[in-house]
């Protein structure tokens, strides 16, 4: 058994966030060790309040988990503000492991999660850092700084030399009956995953199931391919089991038990 910590947003209604996260490591069979960044105050219509964890309470958090328990990778979702960030950086430039960014910029319903400040420092310091970093489109023409869409393979080899680091950019706001999620590697290959688009409305907590799945996969030792496409069987398993779940009034969560 590895253990994965996870470093995001929290999110009451449980069905995105460090409370994703941890179901999704732990249906993997993995142990969760989790470092909120902030509170959130959301449902499955929407998100009400975010509160920013203070700074001495995150650095404590970081602290307690690194000095007692060795991890074997990292998954780092929502960051408030650029202060989180900073403090983020300094725990990862400690460890030497698989490190997977869920560039967390919007909730689904439109909600601004991280400030344009905290995105310029994240392209810069943190995202060179890591293993993956894993932007649905949106959050991929913000980290290239382009506005029009231009086509998903330019844009992910302008990321790649960005940002130093693989890049994962998920499809689903795409249109279309498939679901394809394009990965850019430093070596200069590209991998492509494809599936049917399932018919449902609960799609909440998507990128952070992938993201912390790819993490627990690349703690087994998998490779880097490999582990997105075992993350893709995960999150295509869980929108199918979860399509008929009826928890909410909106975006409800996937199931993946």
């Amino acid at each position: 058994m590895k253990t994965i910590l996870t470093i995001a947003g929290s999110d009451t209604s449980a069905g995105a966030g460090i409370q994703q996260d941890l179901k999704t490591i732990t249906s993997l069979g993995h142990y969760a060790v989790t470092v909120p960044t902030a509170l959130t105050a959301q449902n499955t219509t929407g998100v009400k309040m975010v509160m920013t964890v203070p700074q001495e309470m995150l650095r404590a958090q970081l602290d307690a988990v690194l000095d007692d328990i060795s991890v074997a990778a990292v998954k780092i979702g929502m960051i408030p503000d650029v202060t989180s960030a900073r403090i983020i950086v300094a725990a990862i430039r400690q460890l030497d492991v698989p490190t997977v960014c869920d560039p967390v910029m919007l909730s689904t319903s439109g909600t601004q999660l991280m400030s344009d400040e905290c995105i310029d420092y994240i392209t810069n310091a943190l995202i060179p850092l890591c293993t993956l970093v894993t932007p649905n489109i949106p959050e991929a023409l913000r980290l290239a700084n382009v506005t029009d869409k231009q086509d998903s393979d330019s844009i992910g080899q302008k990321l790649v030399s960005l940002l130093h680091t693989a890049v994962l950019i998920k499809g689903g706001h795409a249109e279309g009956d498939e679901m394809r999620d394009t990965l850019y590697c430093t070596d200069g290959t590209t991998h492509w995953y494809c599936s049917p688009r399932i018919a449902t409305t609960n799609l909440h907590g998507t990128g952070c199931t992938m993201s912390s799945a790819i993490a627990t996969l690349l703690a087994e030792g998998i490779p880097l391919a490999e582990a997105v496409q075992g993350a893709k069987a995960v999150i295509d398993k869980g929108i199918a089991a979860g399509r008929t779940l009826r928890i909410g009034k909106g975006n409800g969560p996937l199931w993946l038990f």
